[in-house]
């Protein structure tokens, strides 16, 4: 079942994110983690042609050219001198798309993914879609709670307008 949430939670759903979240019920049955053990780039592969069609760019595959970079640094000419990689873009370059699978919460790559897309340039939005159901806990709930204290809390500040919890 997918479940979401978008913070900070004074803030609705923007058509953009609706769209995200109609993309990731379409595949529901095929990507439920209580019933399906895949990867992350397997959940993305059946994503990929419904993202795309919202105007994602989407990851295609482990390879240099296959990746998606986001510059972070510029130097000299407009160089990039750093980017991190994203496993989806939005057409406008303001949403960056990632799919955790059982790194979510075991590893902490949520919070990496996090860091990351704050500090992409002209990134605003993270969707972050984590299992619902990894080995004996839910990922969802996890990162919720995480996400649900650093908003509330107001200690720490995002540059980011917000986050999609996305739960499959």
């Amino acid at each position: 079942m997918i479940r979401f949430q978008f913070f900070p939670r004074s803030m609705g759903i923007t058509p953009a994110m609706d769209a995200v979240i109609r993309c990731f019920k379409a595949i529901e049955c095929d990507i439920d983690s209580a019933t399906h053990e895949l990867k992350s780039n397997q959940v993305l592969a059946l994503a990929q042609p419904l993202l795309e069609e919202e105007g994602y760019r989407v990851e295609t595959g482990k390879g240099r050219d296959d990746k998606i970079d986001v510059p972070v640094l510029f130097g000299v000419n407009n160089s990039v001198d750093k980017s991190f990689y994203a496993d989806a873009i939005s057409a406008d370059g303001r949403t960056v798309i990632e799919v955790e699978a059982g790194r979510a919460t075991e590893s902490n790559q949520f919070l990496k993914d996090i860091f990351q897309a704050c500090m992409m340039f002209g990134v605003d939005y993270l969707v972050l879609a984590v299992r619902n159901t990894y080995r004996s806990h839910d990922d969802y709930d996890k990162v919720y709670v995480f996400l649900e204290t650093l908003y509330i809390s107001g200690r720490l500040r995002l540059p980011l307008k917000g986050i999609l919890l996305i739960g499959y």
